[in-house]
């Protein structure tokens, strides 16, 4: 593959890349050259061409206004080589793992790309995690070092205990809050909600401010495009957490196919921060692109509904990604009339299924237009999206990427390409692929086959090439020997006016083998019983698919970014309570 060009054998496609290319936005190409680039290079580079264009933009919510600070490129860059600085005096040296444990702030985005520099692997760490999973996840990443806010700092010192951690850098959310802001958090809500914390007593620990108060130069470490950038661990929805490799090749790689699709972002244009850092659609599709084009990110560090409505209203962003979770918030929100919300030319929804309901809804309170897309970790992650200015189709994941082949197999054996229209296991092919799972050969084997991705996702593509994610493969129901997709049954719960949200679980049953039972949370305000729910599914299902029971909650369990816990539910007994999750930031 010279000089980054990504070459395919498309004949094996199962659908004429004409006909996908024919869809594709004026200008779209279907092959792109990738530059031979490390991931921290697009940092430096914007840093030397853009320098004063701001990149950050840090705050909260004070009252009915945004109280925020901004941070350039070029200071964004400098507490980068900073922080490469201060691991290589802790003895940080190329390939040693750095975990951040961080929602989205200034000191994520800088200690990220530092790292990098420092020839180090980012190990990106949901915030939210118990000490267990942090506890797991340090011992099979092998992290040495932990970036991790103050206020999180007890559990994360819990958690590297008995594992190869060595230092604990910490910061204070409040580090580069705008003056006025600071004040206030210190005086009414530092201590009482935990980040003001003594590292004297644990040798281990640091303040990531001492660390960037010392001027000394990084030293320079040969990093090539082929080396590990990023352990992102999968969500273990639907398992144990794998650490998927993620190498800058292909991580530059996506991150030149998503803006190949959005070519209309320009320097200076505002992209709003919802989707977290930690996780890889965040990663790419805020924080990487907003790098490559000089992007300024208006950084939110928790789902707070008025601190994203204050934002849009103040920044004016251009675009925002977000996941369904959020569009179902902001439909339920009394008031989303009083912000305008005219800047935003593009919506984008990933990380799990879009109710095609949810969307209606929402386009038709804001006027805006929302694109959906498709991705995973394995491969880092965008590889679908609807076009911006063609045709978009309802509960279609649109699309392939440049360079993305796909094909569509059969579920029980893998190897057989099923017809147009047929449901089958989604495989995919490109040059933003993991490299594997770390230090998981047999489950590397298992899903990397002769070059193709084997997702685990069910879809079908529809004659003009347009892909539908049906389910997840081990999520599919079988009901005395018929496969039921629990999406369907969700769309059909969805589409009723007092649903909010809906699940559908299989669970054991003595004959049949499974049927299914659904969950649901009701509008605020909305009324149903579980048998009005029960005969709306029988007048859109064939009986083997309608929920056998009904269970009402107040909220779903569901990771960060909205998917929910299908295997949580499923293992739950009736009438236990789900916990909510608490907050980060």
């Amino acid at each position: 593959m010279a000089s980054g060009q990504a070459s395919f054998d498309v004949m094996s496609m199962m659908q004429p890349v004409g006909q996908w290319e024919a869809a594709y936005d004026p200008g779209v190409l279907r092959h792109l050259t990738y530059p031979s680039l490390t991931l921290h290079a697009l940092l430096e580079r914007t840093a030397r061409e853009h320098p004063e264009t701001v990149a950050t933009v840090f705050g909260g919510a004070v009252g009915n206004r945004c109280i925020d600070s901004a941070m350039t490129y070029r200071h964004l860059d400098e507490l980068a080589d900073r922080f490469a600085a201060g691991l290589q005096r802790l003895g940080v040296k190329k390939g040693d793992r750095v975990a951040i444990v961080l929602p989205n702030c200034p000191q994520f985005v800088y200690s990220f790309f530092g790292s990098l520099k420092a020839g180090a692997v980012v190990v990106p760490t949901n915030p939210l995690y118990t000490v267990r999973e942090l506890h797991n996840q340090l011992v099979d990443s092998g992290a040495r070092v932990v970036v991790v806010l103050s206020r999180l700092y007890p559990q994360v010192a819990e958690a590297a205990m008995g594992t190869s951690v060595e230092r604990i850098v910490v910061t204070n959310v409040k580090e580069h809050f705008a003056l006025a802001l600071r004040i206030l958090f210190t005086a009414l809500r530092e201590r009482k909600e935990g980040h003001r914390v003594d590292l004297r007593r644990d040798p281990r620990a640091m303040w990531l401010r001492d660390m960037l108060a010392d001027p000394s130069a990084r030293v320079p470490v040969d990093v090539a495009p082929a080396d590990l950038a990023v352990l992102q661990y999968t969500g273990g929805t639907t398992g144990v957490p794998k650490g998927a490799m993620l190498s800058h090749r292909a991580l530059v790689a996506n991150v030149h196919q998503c803006h190949a699709w959005h070519a209309a972002v320009a320097p200076g244009d505002r992209i709003l921060a919802i989707m977290p850092f930690f996780h890889v659609y965040g990663l790419t599709v805020v924080m990487n692109l907003a790098t490559l084009k000089a992007m300024t990110m208006v950084l939110i560090p928790r789902p707070d509904l008025k601190h994203i409505l204050l934002a849009i209203q103040k920044h004016r962003p251009r675009f925002f990604p977000g996941a369904p979770r959020i569009y179902i918030l902001l439909n339920e929100s009394r008031d989303l009339a009083k912000y305008d919300l005219r800047s935003i030319e593009w919506f984008m929804s990933g990380s799990a299924p879009l109710p095609i309901e949810v969307m209606k809804r929402f386009e038709g309170l804001t006027g805006g237009k929302v694109l959906e897309g498709y991705g995973l970790t394995e491969a880092a992650p965008v590889t679908h999206s609807n076009p911006r200015e063609g045709i978009r189709k309802p509960g279609s994941v649109g699309l392939p990427m440049p360079d993305v082949d796909c094909r569509i197999v059969d579920i029980e054996t893998g190897t057989r390409e099923v017809d147009a229209g047929e449901a089958g296991e989604l495989c995919l092919r490109g040059p933003n692929l993991m490299d594997g799972y770390w230090h998981k050969p047999e489950e590397t084997a298992a899903v990397l086959r002769d070059g193709w991705l084997y997702t685990g996702d069910i879809v079908r593509m529809d004659e003009d090439g347009y892909l539908f994610v049906v389910d997840r493969k081990k999520e599919m129901i079988i009901v005395s020997g018929f496969k039921v997709y629990p999406r369907e049954v969700d769309e059909v719960l969805y589409s009723h006016p007092a649903v909010l949200e809906a699940a559908a679980v299989g669970v054991p049953h003595p004959s049949k083998g499974e049927v299914v039972k659904a969950f649901v949370v009701l509008r605020p305000g909305g009324k149903a019983t579980a048998q009005e729910l029960t005969d709306h599914c029988r007048a859109n299902l064939a009986p083997y698919k309608v929920p056998v029971e009904i269970v009402f909650r107040a909220e779903l369990p569901k990771t960060l970014i909205g998917k929910v816990l299908r295997r949580q539910l499923a293992a739950e007994e009736p009438g236990v309570p789900i916990v909510p999750l608490p907050r980060a930031g």
